[in-house]
């Protein structure tokens, strides 16, 4: 795995990135959420507008995830307080999974952050990075739903990791 990298995107990186989530967001998400939600989503979250506005306006920190010198998947992060962390995205090409890839790009970006905390959001019935999460030592804290406009709902376990 030590051909596995994070490297710090920039804006040049949007394109990459879209196109990134695009690919990963329908090989996984069209069997959780259907894939009209799917659609709507990566127009809200993944458009070329929304990226820069995460980048500029929001905060985020975005690595891409890089293996062998190929790009196959991506990570977002804000600093939410001190040394405690958001992470906001953390999707890898759904071909190269359980390959142990996902947990090596986890304990990069944790050496990268050195947080105390690290909390996220996974849908209920994302059973498979559900797992992933419990598996890199988070916890369930919370369940919560979320509105995001259109009729669709993020059903959502809130999850916390402690250093």
């Amino acid at each position: 795995m030590q051909d596995l990298k994070l490297i710090p995107a920039s804006e040049k990186d949007i394109p990459l990135i879209s196109r990134l989530a695009t690919v990963i967001w329908n090989q996984h998400y069209p069997a959780i959420i259907g894939q009209q939600q799917v659609d709507y989503m990566l127009g809200m979250m993944y458009s070329e507008k929304s990226l820069q506005e995460q980048l500029s306006q929001k905060g985020h920190s975005f690595f891409l995830i890089s293996f062998k010198n190929q790009n196959i998947g991506f990570i977002s992060v804000n600093n939410v307080d001190g040394d405690e962390w958001f992470l906001n995205k953390f999707y890898i090409d759904q071909t190269l999974s359980a390959k142990g890839m996902g947990s090596r790009a986890f304990h990069l970006l944790m050496d990268k952050l050195q947080p105390s905390k690290v909390t996220l959001t996974v849908n209920r019935k994302n059973y498979k990075s559900i797992n992933f999460y419990f598996k890199n030592d988070f916890m369930i804290h919370d369940v919560k739903d979320f509105d995001i406009g259109n009729g669709y709902f993020m059903e959502d376990f809130v999850m916390v990791w402690n250093k």
